[in-house]
This record gives structure tokens, sequence and C-alpha cells, in this order.
């Protein structure tokens, strides 16, 4: 049965915090106060989990140096979802290991980052920051270091053993010191996983097996991961202890990262469930995968870490088989790690014209403080029942899709999907992500649209812009902003990177900006930076291997393997900014969105972040692990 948006409304607007500087404006935010559903065989939880605050990573400072040019090194830090009201910080640095000097003269209290135009970069600069509360210093973060004679690049390298190719990279803290390591797939005639501490230090191999050869991107083997829009891979702490776990979908003769063989399934085409330690690469816990579709084979999966209860990590799995050569089986489960067990919480399967696509989403998307499970023609609920679908509303499967706070003028969250070969001529359309009703569509002849887009890159227009080949929209107003269809961006992902609250694109290795201004064609849109000058290799439909904020301030880092994939390219902007937001992945929709893959697309957070923005509320989070913050 599909249940309407029928809950109280959390969404919370605070109000404008921006500051006129030297003739611009400066923004200072970050720190206000019908298918079928079965349980699984992970139990209730308590019914006052949804009203605790979500615990979410306990991150240290993020601390990242980047020469921007022959003289100068831009540093960059975090500002934490808890950070007191009022807090600043001081920069220090000490140079080829000598004692520390503090750089700035006032405390800082604008965006967390400093230009040093003092040090001597012929020898290594380390840095790191104090914070300051009420007059008061506070311990010192991490350090990074800048190696002596640094090359001038927006790129942090970091190193990783010979191997394959690289198609994704995912994030999380696996030996709980508070920054993000790395965990990669490699490619070959047998896939494998491996961990890499942030600084490149090895951690584990997993070796997907034998069952990983048949790599076909629609009906594979059933340990293999990473093809077409699946992954079956992610990483998240599942059990709030405060160390991040990988989870892996597996079959028969996976080996894990202690050197075990996993040979607990009666045949080669049923598959399980994994969790593994984030340091050794052990298995903690398996379970198999409901068995309802496997006389049609193997089901590729794609994986989404959401708080289905508003506080408890969950693991999501979007799981699809081919029937013969026609349709498709869609089974959804979600999944509880509590540490020793992994159990299932429910499960759903497909039954009706709830239409799917190419990528997730997990993120609250009607304000009852839970999150749901959101593909491009339907919602589940955080219980897996139905919240609404699409599908009888003329939406069919389509490419991709985003869900954020496009109209910041509008209670709640909007969604904007493109269509594959909609039979009524739809190509794309804008709606109310709480209860899926339709706000505008747009109509052309029959065609797959591929790619859209959705951002705010036109200060012009309050809200965000959406954008897929026929043309600029401004998505609040249905309006195109520019009527020749060729003056438009490529569909391809957002970036914030140059410091300003406008988002930036990041288009087949190219980092850009639209000029409303000066609109141009698609193809000579002005260039912020290019990714292979520094080596940088993309991977299938142009995409990096991960995208998101992994360390420094608010903006988002871009990574990329080099030819070889002995190295990853982490590229973080080397320019100044006055913007102070708090980090992004103490955003709950943008951190579960850091999890998932597909056909990666932009991370959205749940408030409105663009060109007129007015202060987000503090972040409903609790820092795992019982953390009070680093």
């Amino acid at each position: 049965m599909e249940r309407r948006h029928r809950r109280r409304r959390r969404f919370r607007r605070a109000g404008a915090a921006a500051v006129a500087v030297a003739g611009a404006t400066v923004l200072v935010v970050g720190l206000a106060q019908a298918g079928t559903a079965s349980p699984g065989t992970g139990g209730a939880r308590d019914a006052s989990a949804a009203a605790a605050a979500r615990p979410m990573e306990n991150l240290g400072r993020g601390v990242v140096a980047v020469r921007s040019d022959s003289d100068s090194v831009l540093v960059s830090w975090r500002l934490l979802g808890l950070d007191p009201e009022g807090i600043g910080f001081n920069v220090y640095r000490s140079t080829a290991g000598g004692s520390w000097t503090k750089l700035n003269g006032s405390v800082l209290t604008g965006g967390t980052n400093f230009v040093d135009s003092a040090a001597d970069l012929g020898r290594s600069n380390s840095y790191r920051v104090r914070p300051v509360v009420d007059g008061e210093e506070g311990e010192p973060s991490g350090a990074f270091t800048l190696g002596a004679n640094a090359a001038a690049e927006p790129v942090v390298r970091v190193p990783l053993r010979e191997g394959g190719r690289i198609q994704f990279s995912w994030v999380g803290d696996l030996d709980g010191d508070g920054e993000y390591d790395y965990v990669v797939d490699r490619h070959g005639t047998q896939q494998r996983i491996e961990a890499y501490r942030g600084d490149g230090t090895f951690l584990w191999e997993v070796d997907m097996g034998p069952n990983s050869r048949d790599q076909n991107n629609i009906e594979g083997g059933s340990s293999t991961i990473d093809v077409g829009h699946n992954d079956g891979v992610t990483v998240y702490d599942f059990d709030g202890d405060g160390r991040a776990e990988v989870a892996v979908r597996i079959a028969n003769g996976v080996t894990f990262g202690d050197g075990s063989t996993y040979n607990g399934l009666p045949d080669n085409t049923r598959q399980a469930m994994a969790i593994l330690d984030g340091v050794t690469g052990a298995a903690r816990a398996t379970a198999p995968v409901p068995t309802d579709f496997v006389s049609d084979g193997p089901m590729y999966a794609r994986f989404a870490a959401c708080h289905l209860d508003g506080t408890t990590p969950s693991l999501v799995a979007y799981m699809k088989n081919r029937v013969g050569s026609g349709g498709f089986n869609l089974m959804v489960t979600a999944w509880d790690f509590d540490g020793s067990s992994v159990d299932m919480r429910w499960k759903w399967l497909r039954n009706g014209n709830h239409p799917d696509g190419h990528n997730s989403r997990c993120l609250d998307v009607d304000g009852d403080g839970d999150d749901e499970f959101a593909e491009i023609g339907f919602v589940l609920d955080g219980d897996g029942s139905l919240l609404y679908s699409m599908g009888g509303r003329g939406i069919v499967h389509g490419d991709r899709f985003h869900i954020a706070d496009m109209d910041p003028s509008r209670p709640g969250l909007e969604g904007y999907g493109v269509q594959q070969d909609n039979p009524s001529g739809l190509h794309e359309y804008y709606y109310d992500a709480a209860s899926g009703e339709l706000i505008w569509e747009h109509y052309g002849s029959g065609a797959d649209v591929g790619r859209g887009m959705a951002g705010d890159i036109d200060p012009n227009h309050p809200g965000m812009e959406v954008w897929s080949f026929d043309g600029l929209y401004n998505a609040p107003g249905n309006r195109l902003t520019e009527p020749n269809t060729n003056l438009r961006p490529w569909p391809q992902m957002g970036l914030w990177w140059d410091g300003d609250i406008t988002m930036e694109l990041f288009n087949s290795g190219k980092i850009e900006k639209w000029d409303p201004d000066n609109p141009t064609p698609t193809n000579s849109l002005p260039r912020l930076d290019q990714t292979w000058d520094y080596g940088g290799v993309l991977g299938p439909r142009s995409q990096p291997v991960l995208l998101g904020d992994i360390h420094g301030d608010w903006r988002e880092e871009v990574v990329l393997p080099n030819g070889s994939y002995n190295e990853l390219l982490v590229f973080t902007t080397d320019r100044p900014s006055d913007t102070r937001l708090y980090t992004l992945a103490h955003n709950p929709a943008y951190r579960n969105d850091m999890t998932v893959k597909g056909y990666m697309q932009s991370h959205h957070v749940d408030y409105y972040l663009g060109a007129g923005m007015t202060q987000p509320p503090r972040p409903d989070i609790s820092y795992a692990g019982g953390g009070s913050g680093r």
C-alpha cells in the first residue's frame, strides 16, 4: 500500500549570516544552534531511538596543505558539526622537524583555511591547528607534512601497491584515528579489494575469488563487484564503535584479509553479506542473501549506508538479476551489524510499477528524522514499506536523479530526474521529495536523456538550477535561464571548489565554472583546472573513483588514480575562501551519499547550499564511539 507524506516536518530555517568584506558578500555559516515488505531477523529497535541524535564519525581536523604557487601554501582544516559557536583557530608550522611556530596574528574566525607565504619550501613543512574557545587554546590537531620542494599542484598523492585497474574508492576511518582511510577495488581476471591508511600504508587485500571472473555488466559472477551501475561494496561505521567496517556482497571462494576463504553456501549461485574488519579485512560477520530470485542466477548489488530509525546505521542493498532475456527482479534488503552478527532487518520485493534507475540515494526525504531509501521512481520508508511510487504518474526508468533543497523558499526537499525513452515523451521532471507529487515536467521527442544535474550555478535566480540536454532551468521558477539550449553546462557532476557558495562543475577531468553573465557553449566553459595535467585517469563514463569532502574545509575533493594505478591523486582546492561551513561529511544526507556508487552523481546536503543561503541548522548528530570531538 502506498503511504502518502503524513508526518510533521522538522526542517528548520535560520537567519542570514552574511557580512560585507571588501565589497563582496562573505557568508559565515555552520555555527547555528506498492511493493511487499517483510521483516528480517534483526528484531524491532527501541521506539525512542529515532528521537536520539544520530551518531556520526568522530572526525579530526583533517588538516591538509598544498602548494598553490611558487611561494605560497594553502592550509585547510575542518570545522566540525558540533564545534561550539564562536570557535576560532590558530595555525602552526614546523619546518624540517623544528619547533612549532604560530603563523596567524589574531585568532582565525572566518573560513577554515590560511595562506602561508613565508615558508621555506625547499625544506619539509608540517602544519597543524589548535582550536580556540573562549580565549583558551585547545589540544593540537594531527599534522600534515608538505614535503621539501613539493610541486605546486592542487593534489595530495597517496601511494598504492602495483595492481589492476581501479574503478571505485571509498573512505572511512578504518583505524579510529579520526581521519579518513581509503578502500579501492582492483579489476583483473579475478577482482580484489584493498585497504590503505590515509598516508598510503597498505592494510589488507580481499580476493573476490573465481566467482568474480565473469564481469558482464548485467549478468555476471556471484562475487563480481563494481560493474555497470552496481557496486556491492561500501565503507561505514555500522556498529558505532568509532571504526569503519567494509561491507561486501560475497560468494564461495572469497579470501578475506586474514587469509581465510569463505565456502559457507551450498552452491556458487547463492550469495552472502559480509562485514569486514576495517584494519585487518577479516570477516567479522556473514549472513546469507535471501534466495527469492536465485532461480534466475546471482544478483548484482548497490549499497548505501542509511540511518533507517534516525539513529543506528544500516546497510541497504539494492539487488537485481535478469529474468531470462527480459525484465529484472528487484529486491531491496536492510541489514544491521551489532559488532558480532549481521542480521536482515527487512526485505522488499518489487511487485508493481515502481521504476528504478542507475543510482540510489538514502536521506530523510520527509523530515521525520528517519532516513528513507530513494530510487528514481519510488521511495521506501525506514521500515521497508513503500512510502510512494511515481510509476503511476508517468515516470519510467532513467539514469540520474537528485534530491536536495533546491528551492529555499519552499519547505522541504525537492527532486529532479531524467528519463530513458519515456513513451510519453517526458524528458525531465521536478517533484516534491516527501510525496512524489510532480511540480513540473518537460516533454520532447522520445530520447534517452542520459544525464541530468542539479546545483546552484546562477546567483541571479533564487534556488538551484537543473539541466540535462534540453537547456538550463531555474528549478523553482521552471524558467529557461538561457534560451539557446547549447548555452548550458555539460550535465556531469557538481563540485564545490573555488570558495564561493555557488557550485563548480567536474566534467571529463575538467574543473569548470558556469558564468551566468557571459554564457558560453558547453564545450567552452571557463576552466579552473584540468586533472590530466597532474596524471589523473578517468574511469567509465568519465567518472572519478570518488568525489566528496575528504579533508580540509567544507569544499570537496576529487579522487582519480594515476595511469599506472599505483597512486591515488586526491585533488583538493588550492584557493582560499572566507566561507565558513561545517564539514559536509557531518551532514547526514551528504555522508550517506558518499557511500553510494552506481552511475556516480553529485552529493547534496539536506539544507540549501547556494547563493543567498541562510545559516544552516546545526546537525542533529552525536559522535560515534562516545567521542566528544577532537
